[in-house]
């Protein structure tokens, strides 16, 4: 019920992203002023200046350049068609041919062979042609077939293009032999000119490659206006250029359409898609962790609102945008592996919204990732100067790629490019520091400055320890390096595992006398206290710490260690020992011997926990070897398994081998045997040498003893 739950909650606020994402980027931003809303053939109501420096490529003035390109190649056309000349040809000879035949009719009166040859589709004939043509004699009309043919030859070698037609037509008579009579001459240009036909064409696709080519041949057309250099004169009639320079130069955003908005929606709820699949399929632990995933939906809206203010219509504005700072902040506070994604999803939405700019969208993956990589846990503050330096020479060269091999660039613009670059690392990392604060102070997020001040040992929680119950100090410490170096090895938060550690046993400082490490050596007073008493005496002391955190406003991730370390599990000194006073296991509650809990949420509480029962345990069981350790360390955690409390965390069996194997390696550096020295050589020791040169002088041979061995025992086996 709880993970369906969670899915819930994490879908509905997923849905809540995308819409709020959506309109952030639907929004216009954009002064109130009359320039803002000229539109073209509006008429400028006042003088318009350059607030700027600018050189943009200007759409207009490139695609009329293109056009002219384009326009300037003629048509291209294919060479004259012999098929189409043989063919009219052809046409001519059957038509001089049923010319004859008319003409010899000799039953076919002078109209009705008028009437045959106008009824010859393929020629336009006067009255006047046509009588010619049958009056004529046979020498003419020989004459006017030969001729009709020699021309029409001659005519359609040549090239014809339907729009030389009439010119080929109107070349005819010069075509005709000097010898031909005027008679012949009319007939002849009266057949020929109807069967002359255009020979050549145009070659449609070579044209529309040659004119395609000539278009790619034009280079983009850049427009600079210096500062305060006109753009519009008051009165001046707005054209298409000034609507584009207006845009250019800020002072007008593009009009936004329906399917424009419809676009932002499908983009962002792509993005909102990607990354709810992603912490779903392996991030799943983030989603139950409430804190965390408003601080994500939180800083992805901040980072949207910022993209889509400095972004649009600026030139230099969008090489400032500090997405390497989201990364950073999340991979420090959240997850590196998350932050990877995160930084990627900002990369696209900046290309989306410089209108697919390639450049700016590697510019904002590559600079986040370059922060991420090089912060690492952020446990020091010269790290995050490290990570600034990096992110802004990361800028640098992103900007040097992309510009130089073009050839086409301003010296000058492009070195301000690359200290806008610059300034963007520096940017990244002041922002991330204040988003660390801002964070800390309002989302109880621990950041790794605040762990970094709290484990410093003037904290007045940990010298109130320290004074008040020393030997709880002191086994804080050894849990603090056990856990850390543990936490490393598993890959959990070291830091937060060692800063954790130090607090875990704070409430021991409350009643510190009651616990075995801060008594000396004599009767234990918990021998005086029946188990019930000694019990609850022992449990108190994380409800003890958890007050006393809060009064030192610790932080929340800090107060989990003080409830978890523990978990649920028993007292089992104080439960055998009621057992045995009772007689009968029955008759006694075992809850009652049993911590609050909750069990361990995280593998740090986990880790914790491990560590503090270990270094009880071999401390108390003060072994002769590794192996002996070893044993121990292995029988503390398989225990703790089979008890359940590592259920609700995320340790694998693989992480609990490389715990054991850790605090073996340490502890054997801890609890080592310690050489026992015999009576009389304590006796020297002990007797305080002669001053040597205002110094002390040890016993000839013999060196510096080593400390006394503390007597300790298990909080699961002794009232500790």
């Amino acid at each position: 019920m709880r993970s369906w739950t969670v899915t819930i909650r994490a879908a509905l606020l997923g849905v809540l992203f995308v819409a709020l994402s959506s309109l952030i980027l639907m929004l216009r931003i954009s002064p109130a002023d009359e320039i803002t809303k000229l539109r073209v053939g509006d008429v400028a109501p006042r003088d318009v200046l350059a607030p700027k420096h600018i050189t943009y490529v200007s759409d207009i003035e490139t695609e009329a350049a293109r056009a002219r390109a384009e326009a300037a190649v003629a048509e291209i056309y294919d060479l004259p068609d012999a098929r189409i000349a043989r063919r009219q040809v052809a046409r001519a000879r059957l038509i001089l041919d049923y010319f004859d035949s008319v003409r010899a009719d000799r039953y076919a009166s002078p109209d009705e062979k008028r009437d045959l040859i106008a009824a010859v589709n393929d020629l336009v004939l006067t009255d006047k042609n046509i009588v010619g043509l049958l009056s004529a004699d046979d020498q003419t009309w020989a004459v006017v077939k030969t001729e009709t043919l020699s021309v029409l030859d001659q005519a359609m070698r040549a090239e014809i293009r339907p729009a030389q037609l009439a010119t080929s037509r109107r070349r005819l008579p010069t075509l005709l032999g000097l010898d031909v009579s005027d008679q012949a001459a009319t007939i002849v240009v009266a057949i020929a000119e109807d069967l002359i036909q255009p020979n050549t064409f145009v070659n449609e696709q070579r044209t529309a490659e040659e004119r395609q080519m000539a278009r790619n041949s034009v280079q983009p057309v850049p427009v600079t206006y210096e500062v305060n250099e006109s753009v519009l004169r008051a009165g001046d009639i707005v054209r298409p250029e000034h609507i584009e320079a207006l845009r250019a130069l800020g002072l007008q955003q593009p009009e936004t359409t329906i399917w424009g908005n419809l676009g932002a929606l499908g983009f962002m709820a792509v993005i909102g898609a990607l990354i709810g699949i992603y912490m779903g399929s392996f991030r799943p632990r983030l989603l139950k962790q409430g804190r965390y995933v408003w601080l994500q939906f939180g800083l992805l809206l901040f980072f949207v609102a910022i993209i889509r203010l400095m972004v649009p219509s600026h030139t230099l504005l969008p090489y400032l945008v500090p997405t390497a700072a989201l990364g950073m902040v999340v991979a420090t506070l959240i997850d590196p592996y998350l932050a990877v994604m995160l930084t990627a999803s900002m990369g696209l939405v900046v290309g989306y919204v410089a209108e697919g700019s390639l450049e700016l969208a590697v510019f904002a993956v590559v600079s986040g990732l370059v922060g991420i990589f090089t912060l690492g846990r952020f446990e020091r503050m010269n790290r995050l100067l490290w990570a600034g330096v990096c992110v802004a020479t990361a800028n640098g060269l992103v900007i040097l790629v992309f510009r130089l091999p073009t050839g086409k660039f301003d010296s000058v613009g492009l070195g301000q490019l690359i200290a806008t670059g610059l300034a963007n690392g520096v940017l990244s990392a002041s922002l991330t520091l204040i988003i660390f604060f801002v964070v800390s102070s309002t989302l109880g997020i621990t950041t790794s400055l605040q762990l970094l001040d709290l484990a410093r040992p003037t904290q007045p929680l940990l010298r109130l320890l320290l004074l008040r119950a020393p030997g709880t100090y002191h086994h804080s410490l050894v849990v603090s390096n056990l856990a850390e170096q543990a936490a490393e090895r598993v890959g959990a938060n070291a830091l937060l595992s060692r800063v954790g550690a130090y607090y875990h046993d704070v409430g021991k400082a409350v009643r510190p006398y009651f616990f075995v490490e801060n008594q000396m050596r004599g009767p234990n007073i918990q021998d005086r206290l029946d188990p019930y008493t000694s019990a609850q005496l022992i449990i108190n002391h994380v409800k003890d710490g958890l007050e006393m955190a809060r009064k030192y406003r610790l932080p929340q991730d800090i107060c989990a260690f003080i409830v978890e370390h523990q978990g649920t599990s028993l007292t089992k000194y104080f439960y055998h020992k009621a057992v045995d006073h009772a007689g009968d296991p029955a008759q006694v509650n075992a809850e009652e011997f049993r911590y609050p809990g909750p069990k361990p949420q995280s593998r740090e509480t986990a880790i914790v926990m491990l560590a503090d029962s270990c270094e009880a345990a071999v401390r108390a069981s003060d072994p002769n070897s590794v192996e002996e350790i070893d044993k121990i360390v292995h029988r503390i955690i398989m225990d703790k398994v089979t008890s359940g409390e590592l259920d609700e965390c995320e340790l694998t069996m693989h992480d609990l081998n490389l715990i054991r194997s850790t605090f073996t390696q340490m502890l054997k550096g801890v609890y080592h045997p310690r050489l026992k020295y015999p009576e009389e050589v304590q006796d020297r020791l002990l007797t305080p040498a002669p001053a040597v040169e205002g110094g002390l002088a040890a016993a000839p041979g013999v060196e510096a003893p080593e400390a006394a061995p503390a007597i300790a025992a298990s909080q699961d086996e002794t009232p500790c």
